[in-house]
């Protein structure tokens, strides 16, 4: 449902004690695995959907079982606006993502065959990941996944291309 020409959001709201540290540090790298907007301090956002509002919850749990406060909250952005510069700034982490992955594969390209696939496999795991925090693609993850698929590939293309001079 969208109100005023903006989509719904799920927020978390929490605060943590400072000491120990280990339970923050724990949420903190919970929260940047999901690919949360950070609003401000203690104040994160995620697109709504059933798997979204799930995951913050079990954050929120994670939290107040170690001693500080958590609400969920569903909202909707003033404005489109609001929610454009929300989604460009999501978006941009995604793609510096997806930028260091075909970086690392352009790398990789000149090694052995072994090196290659090894690099391939790695890179499709980190691929799923960031897939699954990717709300709003950019173009620069067909650009990533392109350049894995070609650490497998350029045997084959090599081939292809004897075979056409023949």
């Amino acid at each position: 449902m969208r109100q005023g020409g903006t989509g719904e959001w799920v927020l978390l709201s929490y605060r943590l004690p400072r000491e120990p540290s280990t339970p923050r540090i724990g949420i903190w790298r919970k929260l940047r695995r999901l690919g949360v907007a950070q609003l401000s301090d203690g104040l994160v956002a995620l697109p709504a959907d059933a798997r979204t509002r799930e995951q913050l919850e079990w954050i929120a749990d994670e939290v107040i079982e170690a001693g500080g406060t958590a609400g969920i909250w569903l909202a909707h952005p003033s404005t489109s606006a609001q929610e454009q510069r929300l989604a460009a700034s999501m978006a941009a982490a995604r793609a510096a993502e997806y930028a260091a992955v075909t970086e690392q594969a352009a790398l990789a390209s000149g090694q052995d065959e072994a090196t290659r696939h090894s690099t391939a496999r790695r890179l499709r795991a980190e691929l799923r990941r960031i897939g699954r925090r990717d709300y709003f693609p950019p173009p620069q993850r067909r650009t990533a996944h392109l350049a894995v698929d070609a650490l497998i590939a350029p045997g084959v293309a090599g081939n292809e291309t004897k075979e056409r001079q023949r």
